[in-house]
């Protein structure tokens, strides 16, 4: 059985190496492409940008925030696709160009580079505090839905699941009907950012080793039966005592030290972190399940027309480049985050598994950073290549970003050869179409690089 995994695994590499073509460049659009009452923002002028950067380095495609809080913010099952079919028109009229719509359930505000505020729909925040993550001092994020509220019918009557479903079902049969042409992928979000994480960290808290977000009362439950299962009722009261707060570092708390008492490595530390990291996988799992659920049908029928073909998926699930701690044997900042990658766990080999079951390429988010640059503890490089490696071993296809919008030379190049090594990706997403990109040589010359990649 073990040998028959291996020869898929290596079937499924072989696959993608075979397909490998130029790798696409997609061009993330601006966040404030589209108002908050669903109208699009400056048609004309975004129209004039795009065609220019297609005449100025070939772009294959754009990527969209397609935002809940904007088409759902009338009252639950109410949809207002207008503005997301004028844009597909607008991209249309580029000529040459793909859009990647990402389903964007969270909230637009307080994450690195968030420029306008669009909340969650104001029913579905309704729904109070104990559908929302939580920290240890009680510290609400309202940033996405707790899976904990999962499968409960705690928003309006349904659960975060069936609203997600129910809003990827509208989108199916409003959006991508009669536009499978030029839609060639859904990337699905599934926490703070659009990534699938808890939000472990804020803003303002990096590089500190961020805070676990376990407390509410659906997640508290949950944890409560699971101390119960394993025999230490004892243990299901809530997340460690002694891990300290957002700012701090490991060296300062007892948990996230190797001689703390309980620390992350006892077996008490390991229960709980495989418990953490273990829901968020399942949070994963059912939503992507879900999805494809949704789209099947159009799923099954890009396979017959040779449009998924090993190389390219039509679902993406994107995956944070918490990079800062990474040098430090506890990993602590990607913990809190659910990225349970220490103690000899592989964080991000158990997500690239999920993904490969699931069919849904892997976007990492850290492309261009340079270790030298960052803080001491940090390592975007190190990171990268273990995610590839990763990827790479489950057989699954890999989409990158870069981290930071940046257009010097040294950035722009590290992200071309970050693109080919220590596997090729599928497709690289550039953040974010700005005016400073147009006339622009580095990028021009970064656009040749990543599709000669």
């Amino acid at each position: 059985m073990v040998g028959g995994r291996r020869l898929a695994v290596a079937l499924a590499v072989v696959a993608m190496l075979a397909t490998a073509q130029a790798i696409p460049l997609y061009v993330m659009l601006p966040l404030t492409a589209m108002n908050n009452d669903g109208t699009l923002n400056n048609p004309s002028q975004l129209l004039q940008q795009l065609r220019t950067l297609k005449q100025q380095t070939n772009f294959d495609g754009v990527m969209s925030d397609v935002w809940w809080g904007i088409v759902e913010a009338q009252g639950p099952g109410k949809y207002n696709w207008d503005g997301y079919k004028k844009l597909i028109s607008l991209v249309r009229e580029v000529g040459d160009v793909k859009f990647q719509a990402v389903m964007s359930f969270h909230q637009c505000g307080g994450n690195v580079g968030d420029n306008c505020f669009i909340p969650l729909p104001a029913w579905a925040r309704s729904c109070g505090r104990d559908c929302f993550y939580t920290d240890r001092e009680g510290n609400v994020d309202y940033e996405y839905l707790s899976l904990g509220v999962d499968d409960l019918p705690y928003v309006d009557g349904r659960s975060a699941v069936q609203i997600y479903t129910d809003f990827m079902a509208s989108f199916r049969d409003n959006v991508l009907k009669g536009n499978e042409d030029i839609i060639d992928q859904l990337q699905i979000g599934m926490g703070p950012a659009g990534e699938l994480r808890y939000p472990g960290y804020k803003g303002d808290t990096y590089p500190g080793i961020g805070e676990f977000q376990c407390y509410d009362k659906f997640m508290l439950a949950n944890l409560a039966q699971a101390a119960n299962d394993a025999g230490h009722p004892e243990w299901g009261h809530g997340g460690p005592s002694n891990a300290g707060t957002y700012k701090q570092q490991p060296s300062q708390t007892a948990f996230w030290s190797d001689g703390g008492f309980d620390n992350y490595k006892s077996e008490y530390g390991n229960f709980f972190l495989s418990w953490y990291s273990r829901q968020l996988i399942d949070h994963g799992a059912r939503v992507l399940n879900a999805t494809r659920q949704v789209f099947a049908d159009h799923i099954e029928q890009r396979k017959r027309n040779g449009a998924d073909n090993g190389s390219w998926r039509f679902i993406a699930a994107k995956v944070s480049g918490i990079h800062w701690q990474y040098k430090d044997p506890s990993h602590a900042a990607e913990c809190t985050s659910g990225y349970y990658n220490t103690n000899n766990e592989n964080a991000y080999l158990g997500l690239a598994r999920l993904f490969a079951a699931l069919d849904t390429e892997f976007d990492f988010t850290a492309y261009g950073l340079f270790d030298k640059y960052q803080c001491s503890s940090c390592a975007p490089q190190e990171l990268v290549q273990q995610v590839g490696d990763a990827c790479r071993q489950a057989g699954i296809t890999l989409g990158g970003e870069n981290a930071l919008e940046q257009l010097d030379v040294q950035h722009l190049n590290n992200m071309i050869s970050q693109a080919s090594s220590p596997l090729r990706l599928a497709s690289f997403a550039f953040l974010r179409l700005t005016d400073a990109m147009l006339n622009n040589g580095n990028f021009q010359n970064f656009a040749r690089g990543i599709h000669a990649a």
